[in-house]
């Protein structure tokens, strides 16, 4: 009896010790090259994603793509944000006959997706983005995390594309308004075979924007795959703004087709994006 009641409150300084430790672990995994967590998505919970993060976009909304954004892709289920491309037909209720704008000259919606945004509930101007994500890539899909300036139109809020594939590669992307209204892009790509093709698709992988007030850098794995100054992407058309240096807010998508996708009429589907987590760190 009297061992146990000795060894009672070594036990209890143990484990304040360890719970000291633990602490100070998660503290140092979150300071990164002197960079704090500012906000995260885990996906963590069950059902709809949380939606003092999210906001929806909703029909055809761009690029031509086949989809029909809605609300009803987009779940959470053990621990990820689960896109689903589905195919799926249903009448197209914007649509009208003899109409030469194509979201509304389709009588039929053939495919559906989703895609989120933080317009309206979040915004950011620089930091360290983070995304683990999986995608796929069968012909057609169009998966992409970017984001888009507060301020302006397009191209003139500027747009970065942290994580963007179609037709075999993957892309990092940066967009402002070049000379004669005309959009001009810093892009590289690179041939998913290359890195791995079907195995690396079958992968979890991180992306990653290290975003300041001197650059913006892409990142895949940690491998660099674009840098750009942002004394390069100032708008061209004569006024000095830079959409670099304005608040952003971010998209997650997944796209089919389009300009872009390429045809997805023999991929099999559902189709999955599936997001681990989104994190934004910043600098105090």
């Amino acid at each position: 009896m009297m061992n146990n009641l000795r060894i009672i409150p070594f036990l209890f300084v143990g484990f304040i010790v360890f719970l000291a430790c633990s602490r100070q672990l998660s503290s140092n995994q979150v300071d990164k090259d002197g960079y704090t967590l500012a906000w995260a998505d885990e996906f963590n919970q069950e059902g709809k994603p949380d939606s003092t993060n999210w906001n929806y976009e909703h029909g055809f909304v761009r690029n031509q793509e086949l989809q029909w954004y809605q609300t009803e892709n987009a779940s959470c289920k053990n621990g990820l944000l689960i896109i689903e491309a589905r195919k799926e037909q249903k009448p197209n209720p914007r649509y009208q006959e003899g109409s030469s704008d194509w979201r509304r000259n389709r009588k039929t919606i053939d495919y559906t997706s989703s895609c989120l945004l933080t317009r309206g509930k979040k915004t950011w101007q620089y930091g360290r983005f983070e995304l683990r994500a999986r995608i796929d890539i069968s012909p057609g899909m169009w998966p992409a995390w970017w984001t888009l300036g507060v301020e302006k139109g397009w191209p003139g809020n500027g747009e970065i594309d942290i994580m963007e594939y179609y037709r075999g590669k993957l892309l990092a992307n940066i967009a402002c308004l070049g000379p004669n209204q005309k959009t001009e892009w810093f892009s590289n790509t690179f041939q998913v075979d290359s890195l791995g093709g079907t195995k690396w698709s079958k992968q979890f992988h991180v992306w990653r924007m290290d975003w300041t007030e001197e650059f913006i850098a892409l990142y895949c794995d940690n491998q660099l795959l674009n840098k750009v100054m942002l004394n390069q992407v100032v708008n061209k058309n004569g006024s000095g703004f830079n959409p670099f240096k304005q608040p952003h807010y971010m998209l997650l998508n997944l796209a089919m087709g389009g300009m872009n996708g390429g045809d997805p009429s023999k991929t099999e589907f559902p189709n999955r994006m599936e997001v681990d987590y989104v994190r934004v760190y910043q600098k105090k």
